[in-house]
């Protein structure tokens, strides 16, 4: 009976456990709301600290959900079925957004794109200084160079991010040629970009009697910037890069290999360097700060437009440089600005396809074309001369003047050599047209080798000799049939000739590049 008892009990302490004492005041009871079959959410590995709760503040306690098979999805919680939450409320207060910048809105001034792209390690200094006071004290002149890169610079900035590359990159030409396509220096470097010959040819710069690749605003300009970006790969520096782009790579690379066993920094601003060079690079910080904030200057930098401003024309015929304008009904100043390649009055298409138009005026040309006789395309024609005939006589015989004939032949005023071709006038009319307003390059020069002997001397070796003359082995070996180096042994040189062996070394990253300095000689 005492264990019925106590059974009998226990029962009822456990039944009062199972409901709570209800006030009078209190509602009926409601049914339990069935439990929404939900994943359960592991617990915690360690709980959090006590401390990390108020004494006022709500103490969420979850209760673990019944366990599902990981295969049955989750089923949607609906709100009717949750249970009313009866504790604290609290306004969640976010505070102050902050700003980003957005690289995916393209900036409607071209200038503001190259401010937003800039990505060299600025460089600071007394030269620095100097030359931003020296173009801060020639407003004029910037704003002439700011005005000729309008119809370029949309292109080049295009160019530039396609690339990846820093936005510094283009305020080069305003270093190299002040954004004259036409500018020509005596070392023979040429257009905005300054190539001279020898590094045009090794970027696919053709130049010939008809067409100079290297005042080509696309062809350049591609050109250059692969070349920037070869010698970044090669020196992993801007500013070397730089350098190398004025002095050449090798000699840039020579002076780093002095500092390295000197023990010496290995930076732009530590290593040896011609003059020219030491202010090349400041050049373009200068103008890089006072891009970037103009009115600090006393500058009004007129927004350029983004969006491109001209474009190429592939399919046309060979057709005079004036008439060409005429057709595109736009000033000739204006199309040699943007079709400063071409050294003659004529546009043969079997040299260059392409021209260059502003987008606005491709339609108008390919209508006034269609429209055009094809037979008055060209005025001008090639003549090679006789055999023992003078400038003076071909041009009486084409009744033009002997000035105006050796200037569209890019024949100096002093020369009288009578070229192997020239253009000549089909007729007096177009030799009667006024004076184009481009720079009619005289022919590339190619300097004539000179032979002489050398007497291979004790101890000598074939790179030794190489070096002396500033050869490679390779090409003596193309000039002499070298089997073993022997004393007395007399071998053939050839000095002024361009070396065509010349050994190779490759950028990591880039292409191939000959190890014969390369110097480009700066406009500013």
């Amino acid at each position: 009976m005492l264990r019925l008892a106590l059974g009998t009990l226990a029962l009822l302490a456990l039944a009062g456990c199972e409901s709570l004492p209800q006030s009078p005041a209190a509602p009926a009871p409601v049914a339990p709301a069935p439990v929404a079959q939900v994943p359960a959410f592991p617990a915690p590995a360690v709980p959090a600290p006590a401390s990390r709760h108020q004494p006022d503040s709500p103490v969420l306690v979850f209760r673990d959900a019944p366990a599902v098979p990981a295969s049955a999805p989750a089923q949607p919680l609906e709100a009717a079925s949750l249970v009313p939450f009866e504790g604290s409320r609290e306004e969640l207060r976010l505070g102050p957004r902050i700003a980003t910048v957005d690289r995916t809105l393209r900036a409607d001034d071209v200038w503001q794109r190259i401010r937003d792209g800039f990505a060299m390690a600025d460089l600071d200094g007394p030269l620095v200084r100097e030359k931003i006071a020296w173009y801060a004290a020639r407003p004029d002149y910037l704003r002439r160079v700011f005005n000729r890169s309008r119809i370029y610079m949309f292109h080049i900035v295009e160019e530039i991010e396609r690339r990846g590359l820093p936005t510094e990159l283009a305020l080069l030409p305003m270093v190299e040629s002040s954004f004259n396509p036409m500018a020509y220096s005596r070392a023979h470097a040429s257009g905005l970009w300054q190539f001279i010959p020898g590094t045009g040819k090794r970027y696919d710069l053709k130049q010939s009697w008809w067409y100079d690749a290297r005042r080509d605003i696309v062809a350049s300009t591609a050109a250059a910037l692969e070349y920037l970006k070869d010698v970044y790969d090669m020196h992993g520096d801007w500013h070397l890069a730089l350098a190398s782009y004025n002095w050449g790579e090798n000699a840039v690379a020579r002076a780093l290999e002095k500092n390295r066993a000197a023990g010496l920094p290995l930076d732009y601003s530590s290593i040896n360097m011609p003059q020219e060079t030491r202010h090349y690079v400041p050049k373009l910080q200068a103008l890089k700060a006072i891009i970037a904030d103009p009115k600090v200057f006393g500058l009004d930098l007129d927004p350029i437009p983004n969006q491109p401003y001209f474009a190429t024309v592939t399919k046309t015929r060979d057709i005079d440089v004036r008439l060409a304008a005429r057709l595109a009904e736009m000033p000739v100043e204006e199309f040699l600005a943007l079709n400063p390649g071409f050294n003659r009055p004529l546009i043969p298409v079997n040299v260059n396809p392409r021209i260059v138009l502003p987008a606005d005026r491709v339609e108008v040309f390919h209508a006034n074309l269609i429209k055009h006789d094809d037979k008055g395309l060209v005025s001008w024609q090639t003549y090679s001369p006789k055999k023992g005939e003078t400038l003076e006589a071909i041009a009486r015989r084409f009744s033009v003047g002997l000035a105006q004939l050796k200037e569209v032949n890019g024949i100096t005023p002093r020369n009288r050599a009578v070229p192997a071709l020239l253009v000549v006038p089909t007729n007096s009319a177009a030799a009667s047209g006024k004076r184009l307003p481009i720079m009619y390059a005289p022919p590339i020069p190619t300097p004539q080798p000179r032979t002489s002997a050398h007497r291979v001397k004790p101890g000598e070796t074939l790179a030794s000799i190489a070096a002396h003359y500033r050869v490679s082995v390779e090409d003596l070996r193309r000039w002499n049939p070298i089997g073993r180096l022997q004393v007395g042994q007399t071998l053939k040189i050839q000095t002024g000739a361009a070396p065509s062996g010349t050994p190779i070394r490759k950028p990591a990253g880039g292409k191939p590049k000959p190890l014969t300095t390369k110097k480009i000689i700066s406009k500013s």
